[in-house]
């Protein structure tokens, strides 16, 4: 089963470079995951402080990212930068 995802994050205000950083150093190792079949970050142009993580993953290698030393660092320290953060999952249709 494959599981794909948005997940959506609103920086503080004044934060949108930290979270950028945060966000970005994630992108190079999560693609080099097992199972990963896509992962990439987005910054809204039209509000700067809107970030999109965008991912589809292999069911299992969803669960071993969360496990990774990269997520635990991303894990612990988005938070005092980020006023705001949701999941959507999303259904591929073609």
């Amino acid at each position: 089963m494959t599981i794909t995802k948005r997940v959506t994050f609103i920086a503080k205000e004044g934060c949108e470079d930290k979270m950028k950083e945060l966000l970005t150093a994630m992108v190079e190792p999560s693609k080099a995951e097992p199972g990963v079949i896509f992962y990439d970050i987005f910054q809204c142009t039209e509000n700067r402080r809107k970030f999109y993580a965008v991912e589809s993953w292999e069911e299992e290698a969803l669960a071993n990212h969360a496990k990774t030393e990269h997520y635990a660092i991303y894990k612990s320290s988005y938070e005092p930068f980020c006023e705001k953060k949701y999941t959507e999952h999303l259904e591929i249709l073609g």
